[in-house]
């Protein structure tokens, strides 16, 4: 048996009531069970000390796990300003956390680190699913996946987003049990007899000419058809490289990231530009290797809601008509910048595919980890701009 419960705060007047509020009615919903876990997420206008103490005197002993986000995701609402909870109880699911820490200094060493602290204790049986929730701003977040690929298997189960600031691209904060901590990944392994299915799509398409990439080095992308990197942007947008290393690329270019091919996909994979310098390098979300075909990319609103629609569909068609207990989300940031407000209507299809009445918590992310298309079997990847979500069932 699943339970799960979902609660919202949005009490910027008292940070710890804040997070004790939204725990205090995520656990109300489990009629009287005790949780095993609880996933917590806030605003950075909360202080994350404050918000992780509250949290934790209503839990108790449950584990928790969760962080910094840019917007939080309830069931019954979207908000940019609160604090959101999901409270589990389950007798055929057992949780087990870890965290690998050094994410700028190592990012696949942080990823295994994490992957390895699952393992070990889960008895040193792979976990039959792994969330991961890494720093949005530290590090390489491709290499971050690879590094738990290369302890769990190639094509282990993973699923996860990279925490977030309020889209001030500044620091992120992880929550790990009673820390408030930064620059590490965290890690949930779910063991037992249960079902589950992932939703992994984005919608953006391709404009413009394909393009190669002859200079790259880590997550900073250096030179394009041999020029530099941010005349793609110049280019297309008619300003010169001065005004675009001004603030972070991000802001202006959410709706225009790079797309890469990759075997296996229909989709083409997306990297974000987070900076650009005077040099005319773009330091993405994620590294892009040497030698790589890329396109510009460009987002549509009812694209958008479509693929949210399409990957809610995959999800719920993998549970094999099983019951669906819970619905975690990991929705980029830059879908939400995109669809403004129609961000509550892509939420709410997810739930119109999956069912209204299923709990669902999730946040607004830097980044998104999971299969490409939603394929079981199949390797992760580190995602930008993607609707990516897991539902786990009876």
């Amino acid at each position: 048996m699943i339970k799960a419960g979902v609660g919202l705060s949005q009490n910027l007047a008292d940070h710890k009531e804040a997070g004790k509020e939204a725990a205090r009615t995520a656990l109300e919903k489990l009629a009287g069970q005790k949780p095993d876990i609880l996933f917590a997420y806030s605003s950075i206008q909360y202080d994350q000390e404050a918000v992780l103490k509250g949290v934790r005197e209503v839990v108790g002993d449950a584990l928790v796990v969760g962080g910094s986000a840019a917007g939080e995701i309830t069931s019954f609402s979207t908000v940019f300003d609160g604090v959101n909870a999901m409270a589990i109880a389950s007798d055929s699911i057992q949780f087990v956390t870890g965290i690998g820490e050094g994410v700028s200094k190592d990012s696949f060493g942080a990823g295994a680190k994490a992957a390895k602290a699952v393992l070990e204790k889960g008895g040193g049986q792979k976990p039959d699913l792994f969330i991961m929730l890494p720093d949005g701003m530290t590090g390489n977040g491709a290499a971050i996946v690879d590094g738990v690929k290369s302890v769990l298997g190639e094509n282990a189960s993973i699923v996860g987003g990279s925490l977030g600031d309020d889209y001030r691209f500044q620091k992120t904060f992880e929550y790990y049990q009673d820390q408030v901590l930064t620059d590490v990944v965290v890690g949930v392994g779910l063991y037992g007899k249960f079902s589950y299915g992932f939703g992994i799509k984005h919608g953006w398409e391709p404009i413009g000419l394909p393009l190669k990439v002859t200079k790259a080095e880590g997550a900073v992308l250096k030179e394009v058809d041999g020029k530099p990197a941010l005349n793609v942007y110049e280019e297309y947008f008619g300003k010169d490289a001065a005004e675009l290393v001004k603030e972070p690329l991000a802001r202006m270019a959410y709706t225009y990231p790079i797309g890469l091919t990759v075997e296996g996909s229909d989709e083409l994979l997306i990297r974000d530009p987070v900076i650009a310098n005077e040099k005319g390098e773009i330091t993405m979300a994620a590294a892009i290797p040497q030698g790589t075909t890329i396109r510009l990319m460009i987002g549509d609103r009812d694209k958008a809601i479509a693929a949210a629609k399409e990957a809610a569909e995959v999800a719920i068609d993998q549970l094999n008509k099983a019951k669906p207990g819970f619905i975690l989300m990991f929705n980029c940031m830059a879908r939400n910048k995109l669809l403004g407000v129609r961000c509550h209507e892509e939420n709410q299809t997810v739930l119109g595919v999956i069912g209204k009445d299923v709990p669902m918590v999730g946040f607004y992310t830097y980044g998104e980890q999971g299969p490409l298309l939603g394929k079981k079997g199949t390797p992760a990847y580190f995602h930008n701009e993607t609707m990516t979500l897991v539902v786990v069932g009876e």
